[in-house]
């Protein structure tokens, strides 16, 4: 993944966001169980990776220059996603609200997608006037997610651990 491929973090983010809509459309529009699946699992893979280097680089370097209740929800929101997308990897389209749980995960996502790149005072436009180095955060976090992806590809990512407190219980 070349680094000029993203002017900076949130770029990134913003690139992994309309990989994840594209996805969701494809699964809304395929028909056969496989094909599901397969779109099923790479949204998952894709959205546990992308709140990974969210949770883990790009929101604690903004912790204190930023709404911080504008991050506490981010947590929030992301844990919500987590317990779906663990239902989901553990079942198949044969099952009972399989589709549903899909559904819900994009409609919880373009929610997410919204808080985050809202123009003037969402989450990135709070970023962008922020006193971090966007480019360097890029970087770690770029770094941070071909581990990840790698890890994806040999022997696959771990369930979607919930990290706000006390969302699930242990």
């Amino acid at each position: 993944m070349p680094k000029a491929k993203y002017t900076d973090a949130i770029a990134l983010l913003k690139a992994d966001h309309r990989k994840v809509e594209g996805l969701f459309e494809q699964f809304g529009k395929a028909r056969a169980d496989d094909r599901k699946q397969a779109l099923a699992h790479e949204i998952c893979n894709e959205l546990k990776i992308h709140t990974m280097i969210e949770e883990e680089i790009f929101y604690p370097a903004f912790r204190g220059k930023i709404e911080g209740d504008m991050l506490d929800e981010a947590y929030v929101e992301h844990d919500g996603a987590k317990v779906l997308i663990n239902d989901i990897e553990s079942s198949s389209p044969r099952a009972d609200f399989y589709d549903a749980k899909v559904t819900v995960l994009s409609e919880e996502i373009k929610h997410h997608v919204h808080e985050e790149e809202m123009p003037s005072e969402g989450m990135f436009a709070q970023c962008r006037r922020a006193d971090v180095d966007l480019v360097a955060l890029r970087d770690r976090m770029l770094a941070r997610k071909e581990e990840l992806l790698s890890k994806a590809e040999n022997g696959g990512l771990p369930l979607a651990k919930p990290s706000a407190l006390n969302l699930v219980p242990a």
